[in-house]
């Protein structure tokens, strides 16, 4: 072999390393844009999978939402349905309980009526105090009935929360000072509770 050949074939030799080397550089960065891709697709998936997942909870929260909305208006229509219901029923109880009271007292009515009219025709004075005092003892009997009663005052400390002072006199005794002497009018309680304050004198 002579010098020329050995040139040839070192050329030779050297352009197909030079090829294969480019061939190799090649595959390497065929590969490295295929590695690169792969991330940048696996990202593009989670993003449409955290998106799709977005979209989901958000179509809950507005369906969470809604339920809550319909609930909240069924609540308030029942509990103005309650309120009208319970209105009308305190209204017909107070109607009720003020015609018990009048249906009570018409028997009462009734006797005084009749009281009078022997008034008229009868000179018989014991007779006739004798019915006003029954006719009285009924009236008291039915007010205890539907839950009134008399204050006791007389006799007792005056009381700011039970008596309304009309006027003070000199206390006939020493114990009776600051305590009620006379009774001007009558003070009532209804079921415990005062409707009306007894009128009082008070020694002072």
């Amino acid at each position: 072999m002579n010098f020329s050949d050995m040139l040839k074939n070192k050329k030779k030799t050297t352009e197909e390393e030079k090829v294969a080397s480019d061939n190799q550089t090649q595959s390497e960065m065929e590969q490295n844009v295929e590695q690169a891709e792969q991330p940048q697709a696996e990202q593009s998936a989670e993003a449409e999978a955290q998106e799709v997942e977005e979209v989901s909870a958000e179509e809950k929260l507005r369906a969470e939402l809604k339920e809550a909305n319909d609930k909240y208006l069924r609540l308030y229509a029942e509990f103005d349905n309650y309120k009208r219901r319970t209105n009308k029923e305190r209204i017909e109880l107070l109607q009720s309980a003020g015609k018990d009271v009048l249906l009570s007292l018409l028997p009462i009515a009734d006797d005084f009526d009749r009281a009078i009219k022997y008034m008229n025709t009868s000179s018989d004075i014991e007779a006739v105090k004798e019915g006003i005092v029954l006719v009285s003892s009924k009236f008291k009997t039915t007010l205890t009935q539907k839950g009134v009663k008399e204050m006791e005052s007389i006799g007792t400390s005056f009381d700011a929360d039970l008596h309304e002072a009309i006027t003070n006199i000199p206390a006939p005794s020493e114990d009776m000072k600051g305590k009620v002497i006379d009774e001007v009018e009558k003070g009532y309680f209804l079921n415990d509770k005062v409707i009306r304050f007894a009128k009082v004198v008070v020694g002072s």
